[in-house]
């Protein structure tokens, strides 16, 4: 489903990464782990074509990223990929069902999939163990564990053909973030869809079917 060859960045300071090759198919959940600093939120930015391409492609399907806009890459990332922010990028003064509905309001293609706004977020709300009873609380008068929630079922709506994860598990203890990940994996759909997370903690490995550790590919 997605390439990435050959690609690499340069910092405005200077720093130049070079990243692994990258292919994913539908079904496939990727972990990309590494220390901080090593360029993993870069790669996603990259992927998710918010970053423009320096050096390299990305093939997303019959996609061709280098050939794209950047107003047909905003299209693309609207329609076919769902983003777990690592700062969740929540609205603190909406509702949880209104931060979640956000998921879809640039797609017409994910909109489509969506047969009951209200039903559907429900569902969601309740299979990633929230309380359905949260729904019109703001976002802001969550714990740090239900916000990562509604982050991930705002990702989730629509059924996106692609989630990227962005240090999802960072400000999460042991014990909710092996829920936290039950719970995205459950929600998951393996039949259309496809995975990558990055992290910097190599215990979660075991929920991925392919691990790419960016501190051997810098050593």
């Amino acid at each position: 489903m997605l390439e990435a060859l050959g690609l690499e960045y340069r910092y405005q300071h200077g720093k130049k990464i070079v990243f692994p090759e990258i292919e994913i198919k539908r079904g496939q959940r990727l972990l990309i782990s590494g220390f901080s600093g090593c360029g993993k939120t870069t790669l996603l930015s990259l992927i998710a074509g918010a970053l423009r391409l320096q050096a390299g492609d990305i093939k997303f399907d019959s996609t061709n990223y280098s050939s794209m806009s950047s107003l047909l890459l905003d299209k693309h990332r609207a329609d076919h990929i769902g983003y777990i922010f690592q700062t969740l990028n929540l609205i603190p003064f909406l509702s949880v069902s209104e931060n979640i509905a956000l998921g879809i309001r640039f797609s017409q293609s994910r909109k489509s999939k969506v047969a009951d706004l209200n039903q559907e977020i429900s569902r969601l709300v309740g299979s990633l163990g929230l309380e359905k009873d949260a729904l019109n609380t703001p976002v802001s008068r969550l714990s740090v564990g239900q916000q990562q929630r509604v982050a991930a079922a705002r990702a989730l709506l629509g059924k996106p053909d692609l989630i990227l994860a962005d240090e999802p598990t960072s400000a999460l203890d042991s014990d909710t973030t092996k829920k936290f990940l039950n719970e995205v994996m459950e929600t998951f759909d393996s039949t259309k869809q496809a995975m990558i997370m990055v992290s910097h903690d190599a215990s979660i490995a075991p929920y991925f079917d392919t691990v790419i550790d960016f501190n051997k590919q810098h050593a």
